[in-house]
């Protein structure tokens, strides 16, 4: 039997010193980086309490839309996806400390099933055509979208024509992200959902908390929620935005390409789509695409 050395549990043998250092030095890492608010998690909180910070929608008392309004922009969903909201989508990695805390450019957005008015679904009705804040909003009328200030960073929603290098991440079609400045490509402009009563309601003041379509004003594309492209994001599962035109087999926008602009409810009772949920005129389009109802 040849012979075998055998030592006591205290012996220390290899490289046992540097091993100690190291091992002290990760620690002493770990307790700056938290001193600091540097670690993963402590991040991640820091994200999710400045994102999801309340935000004050606007009243609208006339019905309409103005220029200066804060909204939020909800998909009241379809077949395969569930109500959601415009959202920022953001990670520690599109987040910034210095100089003073915020989101990075460019950032991407998604489709939120959270339906609550915070910093992330907050966006602001912005004008590019010289009308001052407080004016209606028409038809047809080009606008910017732009987040609120502040952690924010009151970034415009944009969009540009697809390309190979330039697409959506899941189902490759135009992209939709928010950016600096206000330029052609974070031009909109929304027009009436029915195609046959489209060209009598242009110019027409825009209803606020009904059912619209926002079109990108470069690519004539319509700004969309597809529920068969799942993102997993900080905040959960939610759905990809593009822009991209659905039609059914009558030529017509499908549910994906509906969306309504939310203000706050005059009662001070919260949203106003939530109090709220349907207008006279969606409630008999219902029923006429749901006779049992």
């Amino acid at each position: 039997m040849s012979h075998v050395m055998s030592y006591r549990g205290k012996v220390k043998i290899g490289n046992w010193y540097e091993d100690l250092r190291l091992t002290e030095d990760k620690k002493k890492e770990y307790l700056e980086e938290k001193e600091r608010g540097e670690l993963f998690y402590q991040n991640e909180d820091f994200l999710k309490q400045n994102m999801l910070s309340p935000i004050d929608l606007s009243v609208t008392t006339d019905g309409t839309l103005h220029f200066g309004d804060v909204v939020m922009l909800v998909n009241m969903g379809g077949e395969n996806r569930e109500c959601s909201a415009l959202s920022i989508n953001a990670d520690i990695n599109s987040m910034t400390k210095t100089p003073f805390p915020g989101i990075k450019a460019p950032c991407g957005v998604s489709a939120g099933r959270d339906i609550q008015a915070c910093t992330r679904t907050a966006f602001i009705i912005t004008s590019v055509d010289g009308s001052p804040d407080g004016s209606t909003l028409d038809y047809e009328q080009s606008f910017a979208l732009k987040t609120t200030c502040g952690f924010a960073r009151g970034l415009y929603l944009m969009s540009d024509l697809q390309s190979f290098q330039k697409c959506a991440k899941n189902s490759r079609l135009q992209e939709v992200n928010l950016d600096e400045g206000c330029s052609f490509l974070s031009w909109w402009k929304i027009v009436h959902f029915d195609p046959q009563e489209r060209l009598e309601h242009e110019g027409q003041r825009v209803p606020a908390n009904q059912k619209v379509l926002i079109k990108h004003c470069k690519t004539n594309k319509a700004l969309a929620a597809l529920g068969d492209q799942v993102l997993w994001t900080t905040f959960g599962k939610e759905y990809e935005v593009t822009a991209h035109t659905f039609l059914d087999s009558h030529k017509a926008e499908k549910d994906s390409n509906h969306w309504i602009l939310c203000t706050s409810d005059p009662a001070g009772s919260g949203l106003l789509l939530l109090n709220h949920p349907l207008s006279s005129a969606n409630n008999q389009e219902l029923t006429q695409a749901n006779p049992d109802i």
